[in-house]
Formats: structure tokens, C-alpha cells, sequence
């Protein structure tokens, strides 16, 4: 008998058991969420807890919603002391808590089945998997279509401009005086390389990027210097907010759709979490004329069709759980093709659950088939820098290439040697 058997029989003798005892109280777990300011997200996620109360008089569920820095800040004292809840949100890019032997594998309890076998590497140590992956996404560069073309710039059938023609953009925009990338770091380590790496990416091509990821290709190779070159005459020409450093990643949003607006946004396809909000909930407007492009082609670059793909918002049972039986009924009851089809109509975003596209009903079909033209014939490279980049490498891919670089405050090669110094192998 399987260990996944024997958790499930258990489960049903204390179903049977609460029947039995009638008023008997049902076993509580706790489970910490993200997305307290994100609607759509928040809605899916209640509605499966609801749905697996209803089906499991047994088990019931205090279920919290954190902002994310809260939760990792949380979670990791938690761990420690022996009090994390049952099941928590993380993202892979946290493998401290892997490392330290805080999480449960996931086999036991879940139908694998029920995930896209694109999502399970970023979850899978030692052949086992331990995180549900809810939130998947692409790197895409938003934009106002009447903004844009109001300075003067057509986007091509091909949505793609080349190097020079999104340096012309961003020039047009500062002279009128609109801002031409919304992007902040005020509370998160990578939105300010966003377009940086994917402009790599498209340069490199990935099995040079992928190297830089690695720590095996310096910072100093002539087309990395190229690529960054280009980026500091984006940012010497205002491409940023004057905000830039203070900018939250929810108030980038904003400041593109609402006030003060932005040509561009380059910002993961996560996007529809704040942005399908109401307009008064600081959503965007129902009539705001959102068009997607792919990031610009770079000169002589090796794959302008490549693309960054990855797994976010996930969910992670706790080792020292002392109610894994219910923890991990409810995160099977959650892993399913009925509930990744929910997510991409609730959400209209992409999942490491698997879905039915047949069934999706969406009043954002036409975001949807615009997202998905702009991820046709396109290759993926899976994670983002912070995915691949750890301890020393990752701060300072955090203080250099998210902050101080795209700030202005550091040149091409004072970065590329402190980047060289923190990742470089060998």
C-alpha cells in the first residue's frame, strides 16, 4: 500500500469517525496565502478552500492572505521555531527552505498527474516534488497602443521592434513628456533588470544565456557589453520614473495604466492579477488599449524569438506539519485540470496546473488570443536570473543589475566587474 493510500484511508476513517461523533470538532490547519491585494487570485484561492471544507467535514481550514515579503519574512522565523502553518506560499526562487529540510515531498499526497510536466522541474529536488505550482508566467512587455503611436512609432506586424526603433520610442516619450518604461524596485529584487535580461536573453541566445546563469560566461563578453551599453543609453535617455527607486511594484502598475501612464511596461504576464481588478480598485480601465509586443530584437542577436518562462506563486506543505492528512487532501483537491482551467478563466494567467483551453470561458478572450500570438513559435528559456542565481551572486544581481544599474547610478563596466566578482565561476 502506498504511502498516498494510507493518507487517504486514514482521512476517511476520521471522516467517518466526525460522522460518527456528530458535534465532533473538525481537525483546523492553517494555510498562508499571497495576493491580499491581488482579487482575482484571492477569489480562486478561497473558492477551492471553500469547496474542500465542503467535501471534508473533518478538516477545516484558517486560511490568511500576506503580502509576500510578509509571508517569506514570517515563514522563515516559523521554520525555525517549529510554528510554521500546515501549508504556505513560496516560489522557487527560495530554496533555503528545501535546503533546510522544511518541506514535505509532495508525492504522497497529490496526483502528479494533475501538473504540466513543464512546471514540476521547478519544484523537484531528488526525484521528488514539493511545491504545488499555481502561478506560471511569461515575460511580456505591455504597452499603450494610442500612446505609442501618438509619438510617432508604429509597431510592426511582427510586434517586434528592433534595438534602435525602442530606443527612438523611449526618446519620442521623454520629449512628451511621458514616461516610457513604468518599472520600480521599491519592494521587489528584479523588476528593474527585466529588460535588461530578456534583452540578453534575445542576444545570447540560450545556451550562452544560460551559461551566464551558471556563473560560466562573464559579464565582460562583447555582446553582454553591447546589450548593457544599450540599456544605459535607454536609461540615460529617461526611460524610467524619476519614482524609480521608491516605485512598488503594485504602484508600477498604476502609474501605467492610470496616472500618470506609461508607454511600455515590462512586467511578468502576472500582470492580470492587479490589472483585471476594478478600475477603483486600482485596476485598469475597462477601455485602456492594452497591446502586448515582444521585447525588442537586438542587433546580430542569436534568438530574438526566445522568451523567459518560469513557475511563481506556489503552494508548500510543512515538514514538522502535525495535520498532514487534511494539509495535503486539500492541496490534492486543488491540483486539478477543472481547477487550472478556473485559475486561467479567473485569472487569465498562465499555471503550472494543467488546464482544458476548450473550456476556458473568459470576458478577457481577447487579452488571452493576444497573449498567446505573442507566445507562438517563441522558444523558452525556463527561470528567471533570480530562479539560477544564489546567495552573493543574487544580492548583488539584486543591488547592481536591479537597482543601481537601470538608476543610472553605475556604469557598463563598474557593473560587469561586480557581477563578474559575485558569479563568476572558475
Amino acid at each position: 500500500m502506498t504511502r498516498g493510500s494510507l493518507s487517504a484511508i486514514m482521512l476517511g476513517a476520521a471522516l467517518l469517525a466526525g460522522t460518527a461523533a456528530g458535534a465532533q470538532e473538525p481537525k483546523q490547519i492553517t494555510m498562508w496565502s499571497n495576493w491580499p491585494d491581488e482579487p482575482a487570485k484571492k477569489d480562486w484561492v478561497s473558492a477551492r478552500v471553500k469547496d474542500f471544507e465542503a467535501a471534508n467535514k473533518a478538516c477545516s481550514v484558517k486560511l490568511s492572505f500576506i503580502p509576500k515579503a510578509d509571508i517569506y519574512t514570517q515563514a522563515k522565523s516559523a521554520v525555525r521555531t517549529g510554528q510554521a502553518p500546515d501549508i504556505f506560499y513560496m516560489e522557487p526562487d527560495q530554496p533555503e527552505f528545501l535546503a533546510g529540510g522544511f518541506l514535505e515531498p509532495l508525492d504522497d499526497h497529490i496526483d502528479l498527474k494533475g501538473l504540466e510536466d513543464w512546471a514540476k522541474p521547478a519544484w523537484t529536488s531528488k526525484g521528488k516534488v514539493y511545491g504545488l505550482p499555481v502561478e506560471a508566467y511569461t515575460v511580456e512587455l505591455y504597452y499603450n497602443k494610442d500612446q505609442v503611436k501618438k509619438v510617432g512609432v508604429e509597431v510592426p506586424a511582427s510586434s517586434q521592434l528592433t534595438q534602435a526603433g525602442f530606443l527612438d520610442l523611449v526618446k519620442k516619450g521623454a520629449a512628451a513628456g511621458i514616461t516610457p518604461v513604468s518599472q520600480g524596485v521599491g519592494d521587489r529584487p528584479f523588476p528593474g533588470a527585466l529588460l535588461t535580461y530578456e534583452s540578453l536573453l534575445r542576444k545570447l541566445g540560450k545556451d550562452d544565456y544560460g551559461k551566464l546563469m551558471a556563473g560560466e560566461l562573464s559579464y565582460k563578453d562583447p555582446r553582454i557589453a553591447e546589450v548593457m551599453g544599450w540599456m544605459k543609453e535607454l536609461v540615460d535617455a529617461g526611460a524610467y520614473p524619476k519614482s524609480f527607486a521608491t516605485l512598488k511594484l503594485g504602484e508600477s502598475h498604476y502609474y501605467f495604466y492610470q496616472k500618470p501612464g506609461a508607454l511600455t511596461f515590462p512586467d511578468p504576464s502576472w500582470f492580470t492579477g492587479r490589472a483585471f481588478a476594478p478600475a477603483e480598485s486600482g485596476g485598469m480601465p475597462t477601455d485602456f488599449p492594452l497591446g502586448i509586443m515582444q521585447f525588442p530584437a537586438m542587433d546580430k542577436g542569436a534568438c530574438p524569438t526566445c522568451k523567459t518562462l518560469a513557475v511563481a506563486g506556489s503552494y508548500v506543505l510543512y515538514s514538522k506539519s502535525k495535520n498532514k492528512d487534511c494539509a495535503g487532501a486539500l492541496l490534492k483537491s486543488m491540483a486539478t485540470v477543472e481547477n487550472g482551467t478556473k485559475w486561467m478563466e479567473q485569472v487569465s494567467l498562465q499555471t503550472g496546473l494543467k488546464s482544458d483551453p476548450a473550456k476556458i470561458k473568459s470576458p478577457r478572450e481577447a487579452y488571452f488570443k493576444e497573449l498567446n500570438a505573442r507566445n507562438e513559435g517563441v522558444d523558452y528559456f525556463f527561470g528567471t536570473p533570480l530562479f539560477h542565481y544564489r546567495a552573493k551572486c543574487a544580492e548583488t544581481f539584486t543591488q547592481v543589475m536591479n537597482n543601481a544599474f537601470p538608476a543610472g547610478l553605475i556604469s557598463v563596466k563598474d557593473a560587469a566587474e561586480k557581477m563578474d566578482a559575485a558569479c563568476l565561476k572558475g
